[in-house]
């Protein structure tokens, strides 16, 4: 019988050693000892499995990269310094000179540079499809196209990707469905269930959940994984066995603290929605979002983030943050901590404004990452900061 969800992030584990511990030990070390000439000789030639050095492997990375796999029921994985290190690797890793890449707009500001910035200087081109328009993705693909990006709820503009379509559409053409799953969390939704070749995931977000490190993690089909553990071993974006570690344990406590999230989160979008100072809200589980069924088809919860918009542009949501006296304020998210975000001038301003306003990045859109403190307080500190 498969354990369920929550055991599973508990339950599995580095092997116990002689010492007879119950919680896990970090693997300090940067190498491993060999038994004999021979032992080292067969562990670099592959012959036999093993630890030889941190960059490549060690057992807290190990673990945690175990539990990601389990939990996405993914067939293996890396483990990366951060969840930028983990997109570039899982694109670069795989793209050659000449290469195209497919991308559903709206998409993290770090990741909208590499696709704009970085991969062009090895000849790697890109194609931008509408989100609100899949029925048109398909006349994009070209003969050298490779890989279909998504990010899905979108950052920030919670735009949601039907994952079946677009894995009908990867297998039709053999390309590489590439699913940035950041927001909803294995715990919310699970894009290898519709043929998803590889899943991202930066860990410094609700995986880790208390704003303590950072983290990358890329899962999915085994023979991509290997070609993208090649690159990462040699190019060197490996992740601290420390912060493995931190984030394994982080792991333990993903579903509890994701059902919180989510709670606060429906809460405070609801009080919104009916505050005359908010000209719009959007959470993927709020009966008014426009995916509001697909929403509820391939996501358990509506995840921790929301966004909201004044329709008088950047002067109100500017002296909304200011006014605020418990919420964080911070570009970062997924913490246990309540943080808003003006993604227009932070996260996102490196776009031009019309890139920004194609994605619905309006200078009046304000981003929240619901924490877990009492709701009452949240909405307590929003209510009065609207003035």
């Amino acid at each position: 019988m498969k354990n369920k969800f929550e055991t599973r992030a508990i339950r599995e584990q580095a092997e116990r050693t002689q010492h007879r511990e119950h919680s896990v030990p970090v693997y300090l070390t940067s190498s491993f000892v060999f038994d004999s000439a021979e032992h080292g000789q067969a562990l670099f030639a592959g012959d036999i499995e093993g630890n030889v050095y941190s960059r490549y492997s060690n057992p807290s990375t190990d673990e945690f990269i175990r539990k990601i796999c389990l939990l996405e029921d993914a067939e293996d994985g890396i483990a990366t310094a951060s969840g930028m290190a983990a997109v570039f690797a899982g694109i670069a890793g795989l793209l050659e000179s000449g290469d195209h890449i497919l991308v559903a707009r709206s998409v993290f500001g770090s990741t909208h540079q590499i696709l704009t910035q970085l991969l062009p200087r090895w000849n790697i081109t890109h194609t931008y499809v509408d989100i609100g328009k899949p029925e048109r993705w398909e006349a994009e693909i070209q003969k050298n196209t490779r890989m279909l990006f998504l990010e899905t709820p979108s950052n920030p503009g919670l735009d949601l990707i039907d994952l079946e379509f677009a894995g009908n559409l990867s297998r039709k053409h053999n390309l590489i469905l590439n699913v940035d799953n950041c927001f909803a969390t294995p715990y919310l939704q699970q894009p290898g269930r519709y043929g998803t070749d590889l899943i991202v995931h930066s860990a410094t977000k609700f995986i880790d959940g208390q704003g303590r490190t950072i983290g990358g993690v890329v899962v999915g089909r085994k023979e991509l994984i290997e070609e993208l553990r090649f690159f990462a071993r040699h190019s060197g974006p490996a992740m601290s066995p420390f912060n493995a570690w931190v984030l394994s344990k982080s792991l333990e406590t993903l579903a509890v603290r994701m059902d919180r999230h989510c709670e606060n989160a429906l809460a405070l979008a609801q009080f919104l929605e009916n505050h005359p100072k908010i000209a719009s809200v959007k959470y993927p589980f709020l009966p008014s979002h426009p995916q509001y069924e697909l929403a509820c088809r391939q996501m358990t919860q509506g995840g921790g983030v929301l966004v909201f918009n004044f329709s008088e542009g950047f002067d109100p949501a500017r002296k909304f943050i200011d006014r605020l006296q418990m919420l964080s304020i911070s570009s970062n998210l997924g913490d246990t901590r309540t943080i808003v975000t003006h993604p227009a001038s932070t996260t996102h301003s490196k776009l031009t404004e019309d890139e920004r306003l194609s994605v619905g990045i309006t200078p009046g859109l304000v981003r929240i990452s619901a924490g877990l403190e009492h709701i009452d307080d949240i909405i307590g500190d929003v209510e009065q900061a609207l003035g």
